[in-house]
């Protein structure tokens, strides 16, 4: 056995004992003839699987509603929010950064998904990327980070090299940091400012972390971001007066959301739409504030981009 082949297989040995230790990694007997079973007791057992990682995230709540409100205290200063990832940890990441400009208006530089191996790597797998630290360091460095933005690294094992090293990347440039996984006391969480470990068991299909670990990642990120826009004011009430018209049902909806906001005819919302350039928060703004489409985008301006806030100065 040459040197390099009895490295590599020390190396193998070492990453099985690891994985073997892990929450997520553990192999579950009792369901080891579940092929035989018919096609709905299949359903069934996946569908109860399910239903538990709900409870396993709201242990985890004070953690995630902490990191929540560092993360809009930076970006309200004009940080941005950086998912770190790979495989489906890094897929999440991406698919909410996505989200957030049709959702909340935000430039598609204010939340960025960040990929071990790059935008292929969504669709097709990218071997040993996401065993590099530095290409996560190389990832970040194209993006200059500054104190005021916040980086996530998200790893269902929690010990994802290009997880971690872009959580440590980040932390030695002075941003706020946030490790999200799904096993105990895991590197990553480790590394981070504000760790959050949603310990959902072992997977119905042993190993195979896109399943409940997925989930739970899923509803984890939907909660950092929706709840940080919420915090910035890119809702009134549970209303996304930030949203951005980019097509007909959009547009509709637009003309929805200020009917609710308002109570105005559709007369009124087409008269405040055309007033503001299409832009619903404003045309809230002047149905409800009695201004015209210039003040309400001076006392946005003013207030951060807060209707409330804006409300409130418009009739003072």
């Amino acid at each position: 056995m040459t040197s390099s082949t009895a490295d590599a297989s020390s190396n193998h040995h070492s990453l099985r004992a690891e994985l073997e230790t892990l929450t997520t990694e553990a192999f579950r007997p009792e369901l080891s003839q579940i092929d035989r079973l018919s096609t709905l007791e299949i359903a069934k057992i996946m569908n109860a699987e399910d239903a538990t990682v709900p409870t396993a995230v709201a242990t985890q709540l004070p953690r995630i509603a902490a990191a929540i409100d560092a993360v809009a205290e930076h970006m309200a200063r004009g940080g941005r929010l950086i998912y770190a990832g790979a495989g489906t940890a890094g897929r999440l990441g991406v698919l909410d950064a996505s989200e957030c400009p049709p959702t909340f208006n935000t430039d598609p530089s204010e939340v960025v998904g960040l990929i071990a191996g790059g935008p292929s790597a969504m669709v097709t797998s990218v071997e040993g990327a996401e065993d590099s630290k530095e290409l996560a360091e190389a990832d970040l460095k194209e993006l200059s980070l500054t104190p005021d933005d916040t980086v996530v690294g998200v790893s269902a094992s929690g010990r994802t090299p290009y997880a971690v090293g872009a959580v440590e990347h980040a932390r030695a440039r002075g941003a706020l940091t946030i490790g999200l996984s799904c096993n105990a006391h895991s590197a990553l969480a480790a590394a981070a400012e504000h760790g959050i470990e949603i310990v959902v068991g072992p997977e119905l299909l042993t190993g195979s972390t896109r399943l409940k670990a997925g989930t739970a990642q899923k509803l984890v990120l939907n909660m950092l971001s929706t709840i940080t826009m919420i915090r910035l004011g890119k809702t009134y009430g549970n209303l996304m007066v930030d949203v951005r018209a980019s097509n007909e049902k959009l547009r509709a909806r637009s003309r929805r959301i200020v009917a609710l906001a308002t109570g105005a005819s559709d007369e009124e919302i087409e008269q405040a739409l055309a007033a503001t350039d299409g832009e619903v928060k404003n045309a809230i703004l002047t149905i409800l504030g009695g201004v015209d489409g210039p003040t309400a985008a001076r006392l946005l301006e003013e207030s951060d981009g807060h209707l409330r806030a804006a409300l409130a100065a418009s009739t003072s």
